[in-house]
């Protein structure tokens, strides 16, 4: 479940109990996992504008780890520019601790250029977004070992790397967003345990999906370490058994999460999938 919109119902002092209706619905139905967007303004899409009601990912998520016990939470996902590596990995880490091990770190290079300028967000080119995902990565990665040591890197450069407490067993597995071909995906590849595709169509996934398997055998990775994730951005509930056969399709390729978004109140939305949608998604297992 990937909650992206605050907007539905219209008062804001209905935002909270909206979420938790949702998370307790969505939980009751065996969906694995609830992830929020990490924006500061909505998205501009047509349907959504960039004043309509934002919260920040991951004080949402720690709302939603207290009213959940089950589902693994992340950001749909992390702007790499907007936290300080290591404030992010102490972020994710605290989620981590307070949901007793159910936290993810999704990343990605980030994108919407507006919310940073309007709130002073660092801007910069494209390329040292990409360094600057890399050493994020990798600076994550030292905070979450044995190693509380210095890290030096060309962007960032972090005194000590300490971070305690330690996450809960074993560390937030890392989900980097995104299907550029040269960059997001070798990316993956290098360090993911999980990527996140756009669910365009079967053809395309297939191709990312062998675009992924290239980088891992030039990068010696086993590509089967890698979950397969998509987003899926289209009609759910209008067709479900559509739906349904498509995510076959996705699974058939080695999906092993496909996200779906609300598109009505988030409350009907979730009965819905959990009343035409989610047993025929557990009979796929």
């Amino acid at each position: 479940m990937h909650y992206w919109n605050y907007s539905t119902p219209a008062d804001p002092a209905l935002i909270a109990p909206t979420l938790a209706e949702s998370v307790r619905i969505a939980e009751q139905a065996g969906i694995s996992s609830f992830t929020v967007m990490d924006h500061y303004f909505q998205m501009e899409t047509g349907q959504t504008v960039a004043d309509d009601p934002m919260l920040e990912g991951y004080t949402t998520l720690g709302y939603v780890a207290a009213l959940s016990e089950r589902m693994t939470l992340g950001l749909m996902v992390t702007g790499v520019m907007y936290r300080h590596p290591g404030l992010l990995a102490k972020i994710v880490t605290s989620l981590d601790v307070l949901s007793r091990g159910r936290a993810r770190l999704g990343i990605g290079a980030s994108w919407y250029e507006r919310e940073q300028y309007g709130l002073g967000v660092p801007v910069v080119p494209v390329a040292e977004r990409f360094e600057r995902l890399e050493e994020t990565i990798l600076i994550c990665l030292q905070m979450w070992s044995d190693d509380n040591g210095p890290f030096r890197g060309h962007h960032y450069q972090l005194a000590e790397t300490l971070c305690v407490p330690e996450p809960i067993g074993e560390r937030p597995p890392i989900m980097i967003g995104g299907g550029g071909e040269k960059k997001t995906l070798l990316l993956a590849a290098r360090y993911a345990d999980a990527c996140n595709l756009f669910a365009t169509d079967q053809e395309e996934v297939a191709h990312k999906l062998d675009v992924l398997r290239a980088h891992c055998a030039a990068e010696d990775r086993d590509y089967d370490a890698i979950a397969k994730t998509v987003m899926y951005n289209g009609p759910v509930l209008a067709r479900p058994d559509a739906f349904l056969a498509e995510a076959e399709a996705y699974a058939s390729l080695g999906i092993s999460e496909i996200q779906v978004l609300p598109d009505r109140h988030p409350v009907s939305f979730t009965h819905q999938v959990a009343e035409h949608i989610a047993p025929g998604i557990a009979a796929m297992e």
